[in-house]
């Protein structure tokens, strides 16, 4: 005996249950009639197999006729390509869409941008005029081969497992093994984030050291190679805790970043001790460099001297100009 028919079930509710299933990932079409016959028997609806299939095959029509696109084809999953389904949003919403839209396509996300201005039909009269952003980013990331190379590194973060790419930089193209790596946004670029297990530093004696942590401009990426059998060594980067002490202007600083904690602080605030769990030495000292004399390195010591010469280089380069 079915069960008592739900007076809520209707045809848009069975198109919408479909839209909803392709909106999580594509799926085929088997698949996709077991969870519709799943839907309708909760529904108190008959669950014949081809009777569901020919309502799916109905109802992909009827979606495709109102504008959803839908791909498919006899060996591939029904896939949702863009849905044109009407989206009400407040005035709120519309300005924080609109917002994220413009920083977005600031940073070199043109492609990602313009999804959202669809979506939410946007104008150029939604884009708040309080805020102005200058990313300046090197590419746009939404380029064909440059969005080729992400969808790439992405499958290869999926596998985690070793693979390979080619990099350019300014002084050649090599070839670098890469083990756990991910994707990282840092004042604008897009980076390739990666642990090179056969690097060796001329800083540390250690094996797993953070100078193993390299950086690679998504752009300058030209090939990512097939991912091998040799699994991850780790899930997580080699880190480095840095002591820093700000001062002057900087006295009264308060930890804004997850990884630091403070360890003391001056009771007349004339100072103020931080330490930063670090993974990308390169990073922070391009931060505490830009702070001048209100920010000092108290440990490592090989990095205190580091950020010393620095200074001392800067200051040298100033005198020497005629």
């Amino acid at each position: 005996m079915l069960p008592k028919t739900d007076a809520s079930y209707n045809q848009l509710a069975f198109c919408l249950e479909i839209l909803k299933l392709l909106a999580e990932k594509p799926r085929r079409r088997e698949e996709l009639t077991d969870m519709l016959s799943e839907f309708l028997e909760r529904h108190g609806k008959s669950t014949d197999n081809a009777d569901v299939k020919q309502k799916l095959t109905r109802c992909i029509r009827k979606l495709r006729d109102c504008g959803i696109e839908i791909k498919s084809n006899t060996h591939s999953p029904y896939e949702l390509v863009e849905s044109t389904f009407p989206v009400i949003l407040s005035t709120q919403q519309r300005e924080a869409l609109a917002l994220a839209v413009y920083i977005l396509s600031d940073m070199g996300f043109s492609t990602q941008a313009s999804q959202i201005q669809r979506i939410g039909n946007l104008k150029e009269s939604d884009i708040p005029e309080f805020i102005k952003v200058n990313f300046s980013p090197p590419v746009d990331y939404s380029d064909k081969n440059v969005d080729a190379i992400v969808h790439q590194l992405q499958e290869r973060f999926h596998s985690q497992c070793r693979y390979t790419i080619r990099y350019c930089s300014k002084q050649e193209a090599r070839i670098w093994d890469i083990d756990r790596s991910e994707l990282r946004l840092h004042n604008g670029v897009l980076y390739l984030f990666a642990f090179i297990p056969d690097w060796r530093s001329n800083r540390f004696d250690d094996w797993y050291n953070i100078d193993q942590n390299h950086i690679f401009r998504i752009d300058r990426i030209e090939s990512v190679g097939a991912a091998s059998n040799t699994r991850w060594i780790s899930f997580n980067f080699p880190i480095l805790k840095v002591h820093t002490r700000f001062s002057g202007q900087l006295a009264t600083y308060q930890p804004r970043r997850k990884d630091e904690v403070i360890i003391h602080k001056d009771k007349e605030n004339k100072f103020i001790d931080i330490e930063t769990k670090i993974d990308c030495w390169f990073w922070f000292r391009q931060r505490i460099l830009q702070y001048g004399a209100n920010a000092q390195i108290i440990s490592p010591e090989i990095l205190r001297q580091e950020i010393k010469k620095e200074h001392q280089k800067a200051y040298e380069n100033s005198i020497d100009i005629p």
